[in-house]
């Protein structure tokens, strides 16, 4: 709350000023606010760039977010800037500057967000959540199929700012291929938010693709038929679980991300180019196929999940047919000697002499009689 007090504070005084803000001490000066540093040096800028007709302009490779917002109200275009991870220091001066609202200030610096579109007075924040697939040579009940990461945009009329969290999902090779697109790019900050969720959902589209192997793989593991001299058990119940995890993991950003692509295909938006929200149909009907294969997915899972217990419960009871054929074989010499195993004197046969070979021929003789007639009903 402490934080939100600050930015609160902070966001006032910026919607009153016409220039910039002189501050005593370098100290005191927030990020967005000093003069042009090192490229090289630390800081949770990522890329700040300053986009006019489309393309960027050459002179702006250094410029920290002040300096691009001083040149879009001088000459016009929209600014362009890039962060991983900041912290509330570094993010600070980025929102006063910009005049973000506090609530969205905090979701974007703390993360682990849900997928939503909401609307601050003249400025959209989306959360995407990014997905990525892990390789792995084989699937087990530990592994990793998929790695999560947090995209943030903030999109305004002059402006916008994406903040990523995460190891992977950077964003240069979007920001190199949309600058290729002069045409697109002219359209504003709103074809910036088109390309970032376009982006997104392609690497839903992809994830998926890879996933479907990963259960196809378990799906051929638990329904084929079992070599001979091997166990008829079937596959590993943990790898089937595990994957379901990662299923449901892929599906906590694919849905609640549908309602807002729909939103920006359907419903007119200010901040939105009539033009670019034809765009977004095509994203949110790219999102739906995604939604509906990730749904399959784990209703396929469920069903190999209860295939393959359903399998482990037929091994055990052929086993426990087994052992209770042998156990009855077993107990046709064990109940004949324990007999003459009492130590009368007066038994049956005691004295014959063909006694002996006659109890063994008969014990063996009921022994194969019953073996063959469990063998018969399939229980040996």
């Amino acid at each position: 709350m402490s934080m939100i007090r600050d930015l609160r504070a902070a966001v006032r005084p910026s919607r009153r000023r016409s220039g910039a803000t002189a501050y005593p001490t370098a100290a005191a000066r927030p990020l967005g606010y000093d003069t042009p540093r090192d490229p090289s040096a630390s800081t949770a800028v990522v890329d700040c760039a300053v986009y006019r007709d489309g393309s960027r302009l050459a002179s702006d490779t250094c410029l920290n977010p002040r300096e691009a917002m001083l040149r879009v109200r001088e000459g016009g275009g929209f600014a362009w800037i890039g962060l991983h991870e900041p912290t509330e220091e570094e993010f600070a001066g980025i929102a006063a500057e910009f005049g973000l609202h506090p609530l969205a200030v905090e979701d974007a610096v703390h993360a682990h967000q849900r997928p939503k579109l909401e609307r601050y007075d003249d400025t959209l924040f989306t959360v995407f959540k990014t997905v990525h697939y892990v390789e792995h040579a084989e699937l087990t009940a530990t592994s990793d199929v998929v790695e999560t990461g947090e995209v943030m945009c903030f999109t305004g009329r002059d402006f916008v700012i994406t903040v990523r969290h995460g190891g992977r999902g950077s964003l240069r090779a979007l920001r190199h291929g949309l600058q290729k697109d002069t045409e697109l790019l002219s359209k504003g900050p709103s074809a910036v938010l088109h390309a970032l969720a376009d982006h997104v959902v392609d690497g839903y589209i992809a994830v998926a693709a890879a996933m479907q192997d990963d259960i196809d793989e378990v799906e051929i593991d638990v329904f084929s038929a079992p070599s001979k001299g091997s166990s008829a058990r079937g596959t590993d119940a943990g790898r089937i679980y595990q994957l379901k995890r990662e299923v449901l993991e892929f599906k906590r950003a694919v849905t609640p991300l549908l309602r807002p692509m729909q939103l920006l295909s359907e419903r007119p938006m200010r901040l939105i180019d009539p033009d670019i929200q034809k765009y977004f149909r095509d994203v949110a009907d790219h999102l739906a196929r995604v939604q509906e294969e990730v749904i399959g997915f784990d209703e396929l899972l469920n069903s190999i999940l209860q295939a393959n217990l359903a399998q482990a419960t037929v091994a055990q009871n052929e086993d426990m047919r087994k052992i209770t054929s042998w156990a009855a074989i077993i107990a046709v010499p064990t109940a004949v000697c324990g007999v003459y195993g009492m130590n009368f004197q007066y038994m049956p046969e005691l004295t014959w002499k063909y006694g002996y070979p006659m109890v063994l021929t008969s014990i063996a003789v009921i022994c194969f009689t019953i073996h063959r007639t469990l063998k018969r009903n399939g229980w040996l």
